[in-house]
């Protein structure tokens, strides 16, 4: 992992520089790495700044442009360190070009230390980002086991799928953090970036998903194939079984599936109009006006899957989250499936904590299940 971060902020700011320094502060302390801010009167001054930490090696750099249309054109030029770049709106900006570095936008203030997070891990150099089509959200980054004692063979797979209610603010780099601690307990790690729907529709964000799982072949790293584990968190947990499921129902390739707080009963999120409505907004439209789509993706109308499944809630999460895992389980279970049903203590994002218990046993009950016994 990267030792130092520098946060570049650019004239004009999005929000109060000295709440912004504070964040940052906190997020490099937690990480364990040194963390400084620098301010910038103008494009001129940012553009030094930004090519200053970048000239510093194996410093990660998280830069803040704001609304300046100078500072905003640095965006897309490319520069060496790109692997090392992070860019952060905190209001939401579709579609920005980043040549090579991560653009995160959309989050608010706490978007910095998500940033600061994908910044510090990207340096790490652990993963190969590695398209599997055209557009740029259609990529994973993959990371071979780190740090292991020597592998009978080939390892497991841990497929990785991002949640964030199917909104485009939200990405990959939520899964950094589950990437390099499973990467470090034997497994190669796929974490991959999808279309999400809001801008490219349903069918455009189930697409990418099969087509990431079928580039598992086209890697050029050896992978155990046989034992692929497809994991989800929240709405990425509905993807990973919807996957799973259409996967066992033609020629396999899923040895587990894994719902990390998802959103299982796809009917009844619309109903609850969870998140705003985000699942009509995702689907394009109610339960009621696509009975066929919600059929076809909701993992609780498709049961039985017809293969192992590891349903992971945390007790203090949203009360219909809870609700629609341990519902799932029962009828998954009366229609044959064989699934282990996971509640302990945590909350929403305490299943994709590497420091969480509940994370600590999600992560045993895989390993015992796909047979990963490496240590470092």
């Amino acid at each position: 992992m990267a030792g130092h971060v520098v946060v570049i902020l650019g004239p004009a700011p999005e929000a109060d520089p000295g709440l912004l320094a504070e964040v940052a502060e906190r997020e490099s302390a937690a990480l364990g790495v040194a963390g400084e801010v620098r301010v910038a009167d103008d494009a001129v001054a940012f553009a030094a700044e930004l090519d200053a930490a970048g000239a510093r090696p194996g410093v990660a750099v998280v830069a803040l442009p704001g609304p300046d249309s100078r500072a905003r054109a640095l965006i897309g030029r490319g520069t060496p360190f790109d692997s090392r770049l992070v860019w952060l709106d905190l209001a939401r900006a579709d579609r920005v070009p980043a040549a090579d570095a991560t653009h995160l936008h959309g989050r608010g203030v706490w978007g910095l230390a998500w940033a600061i997070r994908h910044a510090v891990h990207r340096t790490a150099g652990a993963g190969r980002r590695v398209p599997y089509g055209a557009d740029p959200d259609q990529y994973g980054e993959l990371i071979m086991p780190i740090g292991v004692d020597a592998l009978p063979g080939p390892p497991a797979v841990a497929m990785l799928l991002h949640g964030g209610f199917y909104r485009s603010i939200w990405g990959a780099d939520l899964m950094d953090a589950l990437a390099v601690d499973l990467a470090r307990r034997g497994f190669a790690v796929w974490n991959v970036e999808y279309r999400r729907p809001d801008l490219h529709g349903w069918d455009a964000t189930v697409a990418d998903v099969a087509a990431a799982h079928a580039a598992l072949g086209d890697l050029g790293a050896p992978l155990d194939l046989g034992r692929v584990a497809v994991i989800g968190h929240s709405a990425g947990g509905q993807l990973a079984l919807r996957l799973a499921a259409d996967r066992w129902a033609g020629d396999g390739g899923i040895a587990l599936g894994v719902s990390l707080a998802g959103l299982l009963d796809l009917d009844e999120c619309d109903a609850r109009e969870l998140s705003g409505g985000a699942t009509a907004g995702a689907l394009g439209g109610g339960h009621d006006r696509l009975p066929a789509v919600y059929a076809a993706s909701s993992p609780l109308a498709r049961v039985p899957l017809g293969g192992p499944q590891l349903v992971v809630q945390g007790a203090q999460d949203d009360l219909d989250l809870i609700d629609f895992n341990r519902r799932y389980t029962r009828a998954a279970e009366a229609a044959g499936d064989h699934v282990t049903y996971l509640e302990q203590p945590g909350d929403h994002f305490s299943v994709i904590d590497p420091a969480a218990g509940i994370w600590a046993a999600t992560a045993a009950e895989m390993a015992a299940r796909l047979g990963v016994t490496a240590r470092g």
